[in-house]
Parts: structure tokens; sequence; C-alpha cells
């Protein structure tokens, strides 16, 4: 009887939630393709900037974005660690059926956010000079810097929000929504630099005002659709931040958390190398850390389909995880990684067929400046069409509520190989070394999280699930 009961009990949640009946491929569409949109008008933040301050400012002012850009990956780890983490938790206790756990776990993520986004605001404005002095910055790009992050970091709390906030809406079943929150303050954000930067002149300020503005119009989206969600009430004492909550969500974010402070202190190091070796070569100091930042943030364009299909199979692997349906979560799995697979091999052959015109959207530079442009997007980026396979699997141990192991791949690129190729290969190769020291940390990473993604769905339960 209590087998039966068992069975019934189970078979009523799945019919409540569709994540456990659907068809996976269907389901990861219906994930995917808003969270591809959210993450692809994220990074239309740092492009939008980008291609306004190259028209107005020109390279100077592109190397100054990228001297700032580990403050924005900063906050990115932070949103995913509470954003992904609080949104697995939600999942897999809405699977248990302890719908009471996750909602606090929802509130206690949204509370995190925002405080930790403040916490970072402040540390910026009282540490401004120094830290952009220890990303990197050159002397003649530090002025810029000082104006673009000075301003930026006041939108901080609101960035930080709309990013986990957003994973908390898609963990609601909402995937549309975290959309629209994204595109709405990317859509401001852009008509304001075209106001601030061409119409008033503002430079570096005007790119930085309108970014902030548009995050906090998308912040504020964000809480509004929190406090209204579709399978819990989230209330004011769900807020209270408790040890015990902040803890699995912690546990359950830090792999992708992981991977963005891992990517942090890549791109410091990378900063300093490409300074001290640039000043050596023909390039100088500024040319390669302006043609980096650009190359390294249409890549994320690429990166934002990857990442956007990894969230997408969030919410389909924790439920069916929790609810024990292992047999969805391997074929969700495999439906992801050949949806990465795809455009992966299409971003390969645009950055080594088109890379010259593809840097020339950004403004003008010297011969030099597209000759070192053209080089690493070809060399750096080689492996493209493997670097899907390390953060959707990555992300899918953290989904199925193995952390440890989620957090372990998603270092794999950055810090295991990338970093202390950055160090050594430089020092036989000069500048060179650099660009060689992508491709071989991307083959190498995708060898591991092939092999562990294929020893965890060689378990038993996947083939019988």
């Amino acid at each position: 009887m209590k087998a039966i009961k068992g069975n019934a009990d189970q078979a009523g949640k799945d019919r409540a939630n569709p994540l456990g009946t659907e068809p996976t491929g269907r389901l990861l569409a219906q994930f995917t393709i808003p969270s591809i949109i959210a993450m692809l008008v994220g990074s239309l933040y740092n492009i939008v900037d980008q291609f306004f301050i190259g028209q107005a400012v020109g390279p100077l002012g592109n190397a100054a974005t990228n001297i700032a850009f580990p403050l924005s990956t900063s906050c990115v780890a932070i949103a995913l660690l509470f954003g992904i983490g609080g949104a697995s938790s939600f999942n897999i206790a809405m699977g248990e059926g302890d719908k009471d756990r996750a909602v606090h776990y929802m509130g206690n993520a949204a509370a995190m956010l925002f405080g930790c986004g403040l916490v970072l605001c402040i540390f910026t404005q009282v540490f401004l000079t120094p830290l952009l002095l220890f990303f990197g910055s050159p002397q003649d790009v530090l002025a810029y810097a000082q104006i673009y992050t000075r301003i930026t970091s006041l939108g901080f709390p609101f960035l930080i929000l709309t990013t986990g906030g957003g994973h908390l809406i898609r963990a609601d079943g909402r995937p549309q929504i975290t959309m629209i929150c994204n595109i709405s303050g990317a859509i401001i954000n852009t008509v304001l630099d075209a106001l601030f930067v061409f119409g008033f002149h503002w430079g570096m300020a005007g790119a930085a005002a309108a970014t902030i503005i548009g995050q906090i119009f998308s912040a504020l989206l964000v809480v509004f659709f929190l406090m209204r969600c579709r399978t819990v009430t989230l209330g004011r004492d769900h807020l209270l931040v408790r040890k015990t909550y902040v803890s699995r969500i912690s546990s359950l974010g830090i792999a992708p958390f992981s991977n963005q402070v891992a990517m942090m202190i890549v791109q410091i190091v990378m900063n300093n190398s490409l300074k001290f070796y640039g000043a050596q070569s023909v390039y100088g100091e500024a040319i390669p850390i302006a043609c980096v930042g650009i190359i390294t943030k249409v890549n994320m364009l690429f990166m934002s389909f990857v990442i956007g299909i990894s969230q997408g199979l969030q919410p389909i692997a924790s439920f069916n995880h929790g609810a024990g349906r292992h047999g969805r979560v391997r074929q969700a799995y495999f439906q992801a990684m050949a949806a990465g697979a795809f455009i992966a091999t299409i971003s390969f052959f645009l950055f080594q067929l088109a890379p010259r015109q593809i840097i020339s959207l950004f403004g003008n530079g010297t011969e030099e400046y597209f000759t070192f442009a053209v080089n690493y997007f070809r060399i750096f980026l080689f492996f493209t069409f493997l670097n899907f396979i390390q953060p959707i699997t990555s992300n899918f141990f953290t989904a199925i509520g193995k952390p440890r192991t989620g957090a372990f791949l998603s270092l794999t690129r950055q810090i295991i190989f990338l970093l202390p190729l950055l160090i050594i290969l430089p020092l036989f190769m000069g500048i060179d070394g650099i660009m060689y020291a992508g491709p071989v940390a991307d083959f190498l990473a995708a060898t591991v999280n092939i092999v562990m993604a294929l020893r965890e769905l060689r378990l038993p339960q996947y083939k019988a699930g």
C-alpha cells in the first residue's frame, strides 16, 4: 500500500509540473531559447558600450572597458552563485514535493544577490584606482577606466539582482519573463548610449550612465515578478537570510561561481601579461589589451548561446533528478550537447573566416592593431568548436546535486590549464605564447569534461530511469 501511495504521489507531482512529463526536447527549447536571448541581451550591454566607445573615444576607451571587465565578471560570479544555486535548490526541493523549503531558497537567494551587490559597489568605490592598476591598466588608459568604472559600479547591486534573479524566475517556470527583464534594460541602454555618447558627447561617462540606467530598470522588473511567483508565494519572512538555506544555495552555485572567479583571475593575469609582453613587441601596451577586450566580448556572444543552453538544461535536470527520473536527465543532457555542438561549429567558421570584418565594427586602428586582432581570433579561439562541452557539463553536475564535481569541471579550462599556460608559454614565445595558451587549454578541458560526463552517465540509474 505504501508503495502504491508513493507512486500515486509521484504521478500527482508529475502531472502538476510539466518538467516531469513534457518531452525533454520540447522543454529544452522552451527553457533554452529565452535563456539564450537573456544571455545575449546581457552580453549586448558590453558589446554596445564597446561599439559606441570605440567610435567616439577610440582604442584607449576600448582598452579601459577591458581593464574594468574583471569587476563585471565578479558581478556575474555572485549572480550565478546565488542565482543558479538558488534555482537548483528551488527546483530540487519542488521535485521532492517540499514547497515550503523551496520558497525559502528563493527568498534567501534574492536577498543575498542584492546585499552582495551593495558590498561590491562600496568596495569598488573605496579602492577604485588600486584595483584598476592591479587589473593591469596602462597609465594612458587609467583615466578612462576610472571614469567608466566609478559610474558603472553604482549599478552593481542592480546588475547582480537582474542576472541572478532571472535564474530564480526561470526556475519558477517563467523563462519568458526573464527574457523580458533583460531585453527591456538592454534596449534602454542602447538608446541612451546613442543619446549620451553621440548626442550629448559624454564619452566614457555617457556609456557608463546608460548602462546603469538600463540595469536599474531591469532590476525593478525582476523584483516585481519575484513577488508574483507562479508556483509559490514569496513573502518578507522568506527574505530573512538563514545559514541553512544559504549554505545549500552556495553549494549548488559554487560551480558556475568558481568558473566566473576563474575567468576573473585569468582576465587579470591576461591584462598584465598583455601589458608586459605587448610593451616588448611592435604592438605596444594598449593595442593587445584593446583587441583582447573586444574579442573576449564577441566570444561572449557565442558563449551566451552555450550558457543559455546549459541554463535551459538546469531546471529539467534538477527536477527530474529530484523526482528520480534519471532517464529523462540523460536524454536532456545529450540534447543540450547536440545543440551546443551546432552553435560552436558555426562560431568556429565565423571566427576563422571573418576576424578582420568583426573587429572593424568597433572602430578604426593601425595595421598593427588589426594584425594582432586577426591572429588572436584565429589562434586563441581555434578550438571554439569544442568550447560548448565544459559549460554544459559542469552545470549539468551542479543541476543533479553534485556541486563538487561541477566546481572542479568549471575550473578545468580557466584555472587548471589556461592560467599556468598564460604564465609559462610567453616566457618562451613572448606575446604569441598568450595566443597559443587558449587552444591548448580548450582541448585539455574538453577532454576531461567528456570523460567525467560519460562516467556519470554509465551509472545504472541512467539506463534504467
